[in-house]
């Protein structure tokens, strides 16, 4: 139970934390720094370093989560509606995410080594919207889970099948 908790806190601090950084620090640097001919490249290159640990947490939390809810709660009947929400908030953030990574983002690389910075310019902005809605959806997501006491639950369900 524990290890499910750690690998699902880690999965979901690693991927929305990448995104505020990505969206809060270095896309308003970049901008202000580089031209699109260095701008884009830099752009490419970070979402192929960070989009494999998406890729890890897009695994991870699903499974973790679902663990948790079937083999300790005993299905979504027994959870709260803060699971529910936060569930379907995650489930959309996994579509816009594998939206992200097979159109707009191959659709920049693909610009890139074509030399069509516009083009690149276009898809890296889809990008960023993008980006910005999954950041507003995994900060009201951490929201839930703060205000609703999930985690409580979670570690007293927990204490309580450790203790029998």
């Amino acid at each position: 139970m524990f290890i499910a908790i750690a690998l699902h806190l880690l999965a979901a601090v690693i991927w929305v934390g990448g995104m505020f950084f990505a969206y809060m620090a270095l896309r308003p640097v970049a901008a202000t720094l580089l031209e699109p001919p260095l701008r884009l490249p830099l752009w490419s290159q970070t979402f192929a370093r960070f989009f494999p640990w998406v890729w890890t947490a897009v695994l991870v939390l699903p499974l973790t989560g679902y663990w948790m809810i079937f083999h300790v709660f005993g299905g979504f009947a027994f959870v709260g509606l803060h699971v529910h929400l936060m569930h379907a908030i995650g489930l959309v953030m996994i579509a816009i995410f594998l939206h992200v990574y097979f159109a707009p983002y191959r659709r920049m690389n693909r610009a890139i080594a074509a030399g069509d910075f516009p083009g690149a310019g276009k898809s890296l902005g889809q990008i960023r919207r993008l980006i910005g809605i999954n950041l507003i959806l995994g900060l009201t997501t951490v929201v839930i889970a703060a205000l609703s006491g999930g985690l409580n639950d979670w570690v007293r369900t927990g204490s309580q099948l450790l203790s029998r």
